[in-house]
């Protein structure tokens, strides 16, 4: 019997492009399983340590580090890292408005990258912060939000701003 399938699905083959779509997939379906169970133990009757701002921060970086380890590392034009960055940063920033504009200005800025360095300011990191000393990327994700809060109130202000000056 002849086979009438390429010879590349048929023996399993599978292009880098799918790859990346079912990493995605799994990616935004395990992001949403990770916010259903912040808000799960938000709720919780328990409140004595669950909901420290440190215990949730803890727990919140555990469950990125077993979502990132068990992703596949097949695709070459996809940082994994990267994707975990932004999931933190989705998680601490909560609206998904917020997130698109945050994820908008710190591409122009870094393109997610820890070690971006500006050679014509003291400014790195991925939030492109003048002086940064952190070289933890999911600190310096922190310190980021942080700066935007007290100087734009929000991710789409700070964008705004951005979008006309060319800096934040």
């Amino acid at each position: 019997m002849r086979n009438s399938y390429p010879q590349k699905l048929s023996t399993g083959g599978v292009d880098k492009a799918t790859h990346r779509g079912q990493y995605l997939t799994r990616l935004a379906i395990s992001a949403l399983y990770l916010k259903q169970y912040l808000l799960l133990l938000k709720d919780k009757k328990d409140k004595k340590n669950l909901n420290t701002k440190t215990a949730v921060k803890n727990r919140i970086a555990l469950l990125i580090v077993i979502l990132t380890v068990n992703q596949p590392i097949s695709a070459t034009a996809y940082n994994p890292s990267i994707e975990a960055y932004k999931l933190y940063a989705h998680m601490m920033v909560g609206s998904d408005k917020q997130y698109r504009c945050l994820v908008e200005l710190w591409d122009r800025e870094s393109h997610w990258n820890p070690k971006a360095d500006n050679p014509k300011s003291s400014a790195y990191g991925i939030p492109q912060l003048l002086k940064m000393k952190s070289t933890n990327p999911y600190r310096q994700i922190e310190l980021g939000l942080k700066y935007i809060t007290k100087r734009y109130h929000t991710p789409c202000l700070a964008l705004a701003y951005h979008k006309k000056k060319g800096h934040y």
